[in-house]
């Protein structure tokens, strides 16, 4: 037993409300549901632009040398990520915008961002060798998200195909993390 329908009987003028409780069924009639407040379709998008930010402020960091915060960035951003399809779909407010927004703050959050950390920590010493296996990484993100993308209709989401983008950038971020515990005492 949840809280009251609010029921408006036939004669009456659609200001005067009357609980269920209180009127004769037979003449009352439901109000039509209210629409939707349009605000609430951008709540998802804001977490999915929230983990676009935490990979471009990885991304920044990492230029500046700073791995620490560029790991805690991008687990900020596998946080948030892991967030935006469970509110959309709490919300009911799913899209395909909302699908391809989140491939693209994937492709830099858990593309490109892992990758130029790694290119900014310890790859740029390798010259060509060390771009070459960042762009690389970055690469078989954006295939494999591009085939998630592809195959949104056509495989089962019981069983996943290949390695997700959040947990290899996860595992280098780790990474990330582990050095800079063990290099201080």
């Amino acid at each position: 037993m949840g809280r009251p329908r609010f029921l408006r009987s036939k004669n009456t003028r659609r200001d005067d409300w009357s609980s269920a409780d209180e009127s004769h069924e037979d003449d009352l009639i439901e109000d039509p549901p209210r629409p939707r407040n349009k605000g609430i379709y951008l709540l998802p998008n804001l977490f999915t632009t929230a983990a676009l930010f935490c990979g471009f402020f990885a991304i920044v960091n990492a230029m500046n040398h700073r791995f620490e915060i560029a790991a805690i960035a991008v687990f900020a951003s596998l946080v948030l990520d892991g967030m935006d399809g469970r509110i959309a779909r709490m919300t009911n407010t799913q899209s395909a915008f909302g699908e391809q927004y989140d491939s693209l703050a994937d492709m830099v959050s858990f593309g490109v961002a892992p990758a130029l950390v790694a290119y900014e920590w310890v790859l740029k010493d390798l010259g060509k060798w060390g771009w070459l296996a960042a762009f690389t990484y970055c690469a078989g993100a954006a295939l494999r998200l591009a085939r998630f993308n592809a195959n949104i209709g056509v495989v089962d989401k019981k069983f996943f195909q290949g390695l997700p983008s959040p947990a290899a950038a996860a595992l280098l971020a780790v990474l990330f993390g582990w050095q800079t515990i063990t290099r201080y005492p």
